[in-house]
C-alpha cells in the first residue's frame, strides 16, 4: 500500500498548499520509537541536556521569520499572536534548562541509618530517574507552545527522556521546520539528533502508544481523541502513564456587587477574553454565571457590545469551522436559550463570535447539558442567577476545568466572594480572582491542569513542575558509595539541593 501523503492545508481557503511528509507506517513509527529509545544513555548527561534546550531556543528565535511565516499559512493565527507564541516557547525551553541546572527536580533525599530506630533504618537514598520514551501529540490550537517544540517536548528532555512527536495534520510544514531545527540542536550539543524524531498520521499516533518502548504520553487535544488514546494507554500489557488536556470550559462567577462596580468593564473584558484566537484557547471563558438585575443587564449589553464589534474570522481548520457553527446552531435551539450575538458561519471559511443566554433556574430544572459542555470556537454562555446558593448549584453541575475565575468587588469587601470561590475551587486546577484566564504564564508555581476531563492526571504541563510528569522515584539501600550515583554520594559533589 502507497504510503498516504501529508499536506499542509491553508485554513483561509481550504485549499492544499503543498505536500510535505507522508504518514509513518507502522514499521517506519517501531524505527522511530527504537531509533528515539537508543539515545537514552547520551541524555543521562544534564549539562548536555541543558545545552540542547538553550540551543533549541537560540535556533527557533534565529529562524524567527520563517518559522512565524510557516505557522500563519497553516493556522491563520497572524504573525503577532505568533510571534509571541514563538518567544514563549523559546523562554520555555530555556526555563527547563535552569530547570535541569539547579537540579531540584530530582527530589535527592537522604535518610542516614539509624539502628536505634524502631524498626532499625538503613542507609537511603532517593532521587528521580527518567522514564524512557515519551510519545508527545501535538495541539492545533498552539503550533509552536504545544507542539514539536512545545512543553512537553521540552520538560520530557529536560528530564531525560527521548520525544517522539505526532506532528498534528494542522500545521505538518511547521512540525518538519521545527522538528529540523530541534534535531539540529541536539547534534550542536553533542547529542544524538534522534531524541527528538517526528511521524504523522492517525495510525502513527494510534501505533506510538501503544508501541512498548514508549515509557508514557502527553497529549492536549479534544475529550474524543484523548480518551480514546488514555484508554489505549491503559490497555497495554505494561500501562503506561498518559498525560491528557482534552476540554474546559473555564466557568466564570460575578458576584451582584462586582456587576454594580464595573460591569462595562466585565463586559468588555469577557468579550475580549473569548474572542482572542477565534476563541480557540483552551482556557477561553466559556461558561459565565451573571447576576439578575439592572447591573447585570449593563453587563450583558456590554459584552454584546463587544462582542458585536468582533469580525468574522478563520478558525485552524473547516472541520473546526464546521463542527463550531454544528454546535452553536444545537445550543441556540434550547428552549430558553437567547442569542443576544447570535453565533455561527461568518462566511464560506469564517466564523461570527456569539453569545448565548439561559436562566441559570432552567439549567437547574431542564438540564440543558449540552451547555455546560465546551464548544470549541468563539462563543461563551451567560446563565443568570439569583442568589448565591442558585449559582452554587449550578456550578454543582460542571465538570472539571483548567480554570475557575471570580470577579468579585475591588474597593470594598464582598460578602459573596468567599463562598463562591470555595465552590469554584474544586472545579480547576487555577483558580482566577478579577482576571481573566486566557493567558497562562511559564512559572515555577503555574498549574495548567485540572479534573476529568480538563485533564487525565493530576499533573501540569506548563511551568517547572511539569518535568514531574516524566520521572520516577528510585531508592538505593545500602549501597556503597561509590556504586551511588554520583547525584547521591556522600559530600554530594554535584553540589545539588538535597534533604
Amino acid at each position: 500500500m502507497a504510503a498516504e501523503p501529508v499536506w499542509s492545508v491553508d485554513p483561509r481557503t481550504g485549499k492544499p498548499r503543498e505536500q510535505v511528509a507522508v504518514e509513518a507506517t507502522a514499521e517506519e513509527v517501531d524505527r522511530a520509537v527504537r531509533a528515539a529509545h537508543g539515545t537514552r544513555g547520551a541524555l543521562a548527561d544534564r549539562a548536555a541536556r541543558a545545552a540542547l534546550l538553550r540551543t533549541a531556543a537560540a535556533l527557533l528565535d534565529g529562524a524567527r521569520e520563517h518559522v512565524v511565516e510557516a505557522a500563519d499559512a497553516e493556522t491563520a493565527l497572524g504573525p503577532v499572536r505568533l510571534t509571541g507564541e514563538l518567544a514563549r516557547t523559546t523562554a520555555q525551553l530555556r526555563s527547563f534548562a535552569d530547570v535541569v541546572e539547579e537540579g531540584s527536580f530530582l527530589d535527592v533525599r537522604i535518610d542516614l541509618p539509624d539502628p536505634g530506630a524502631v524498626p532499625p533504618r538503613p542507609d537511603l537514598r532517593r532521587w528521580k530517574v527518567p522514564l524512557g520514551v515519551v510519545a508527545v501529540y501535538a495541539a492545533s490550537n498552539f503550533p509552536l507552545a504545544f507542539s514539536v517544540p512545545g512543553g512537553d517536548t521540552a520538560s520530557a528532555l529536560a528530564a531525560g527522556c527521548p520525544v517522539v512527536v505526532k506532528g498534528h495534520p494542522d500545521h505538518p510544514a511547521t512540525s518538519e521546520l521545527c522538528a529540523s531545527l530541534l534535531r539540529r540542536a541536539a547534534v550542536e550539543a553533542g547529542l544524538p539528533e534522534d531524541v527528538v524524531v517526528l511521524v504523522h498520521g492517525f495510525d502513527a499516533g494510534v501505533g506510538l502508544v501503544r508501541h512498548p518502548l514508549v515509557a508514557a504520553a502527553g497529549f492536549t487535544g479534544s475529550v474524543r481523541g484523548g480518551r480514546a488514546l488514555f484508554d489505549a494507554a491503559a490497555a497495554r500489557p505494561v500501562p503506561i502513564p498518559f498525560h491528557g488536556e482534552l476540554g474546559s470550559l473555564n466557568p466564570v462567577v460575578i458576584t451582584p456587587a462586582a456587576a454594580e462596580e464595573r460591569a462595562a468593564g466585565l463586559g468588555a473584558g469577557l468579550a475580549a477574553s473569548m474572542t482572542l484566537g477565534t476563541g480557540q484557547f483552551c482556557t477561553k471563558p466559556g461558561f459565565v454565571l451573571a447576576p439578575r438585575g439592572g447591573a447585570g443587564d449593563r453587563f450583558l449589553d456590554a459584552l454584546t457590545a463587544g462582542v458585536s464589534e468582533t469580525e468574522p474570522s478563520v478558525m485552524l481548520d473547516h472541520r473546526m469551522r464546521d463542527a463550531f457553527v454544528a454546535g452553536v446552531a444545537e445550543r441556540a435551539a434550547l428552549p430558553g436559550v437567547a442569542t443576544p450575538v447570535t453565533p455561527g458561519a461568518g462566511g464560506a471559511h469564517t466564523v461570527s463570535a456569539g453569545v448565548l443566554a439561559v436562566d441559570a433556574e432552567r439549567l437547574l430544572a431542564d438540564g440543558h447539558h449540552l451547555l455546560l459542555e465546551e464548544c470549541f470556537g468563539p462563543v461563551t454562555v451567560v446563565a443568570r442567577y439569583s442568589t448565591v446558593e442558585e449559582a452554587t448549584a449550578v456550578l454543582d453541575l460542571l465538570p472539571g476545568n483548567l480554570t475557575a475565575t471570580l470577579h468579585t468587588t475591588e474597593a470594598a469587601e464582598d460578602p459573596d466572594a468567599a463562598p463562591l470561590l470555595a465552590a469554584l475551587t474544586p472545579l480547576a486546577g487555577r483558580v482566577l480572582v478579577n482576571g481573566w484566564p486566557t493567558g497562562v504564564a511559564v512559572a515555577a508555581a503555574q498549574h495548567h491542569g485540572g479534573p476529568y476531563p480538563a485533564t487525565t492526571s493530576t499533573s501540569t504541563s506548563v511551568g517547572a513542575t511539569a518535568i514531574e510528569r516524566w520521572l520516577r522515584p528510585v531508592t538505593y539501600q545500602s549501597t556503597p558509595d561509590h556504586l551511588l550515583p554520583p547525584e547521591l554520594r556522600d559530600g554530594n559533589p554535584l553540589g545539588l539541593p538535597r534533604r
